[in-house]
């Protein structure tokens, strides 16, 4: 069985975003720091559909999970 890869592009495409570079750095740029608190499937930016995916991910530690915790530490930093 072949273990899937995705890198962050992939997960800003399947979040219906923009996937350039400049695109997810502009992105995470005018979204941090999250606040105190707030998980990142929990932040305001977020439609209630890609909120429950990135939600989904991390609860059944899914395909996606490693990415969107990448994510969340670019977001906190």
């Amino acid at each position: 069985m072949e273990t899937p890869f995705h890198r962050l592009p992939d997960l800003f495409r399947q979040l219906g975003l923009p996937d350039e570079a400049s695109a997810i750095d502009a992105f995470i740029a005018t979204h941090r720091p999250l606040p105190a608190g707030v998980s990142l499937c929990d932040a305001s930016f977020w439609t209630p559909m890609q909120a429950q995916f990135l939600r989904e991910q991390i609860r059944n530690d899914a395909d996606w999970s490693e990415l969107v915790d990448t994510l969340s530490v670019r977001m906190s930093a």
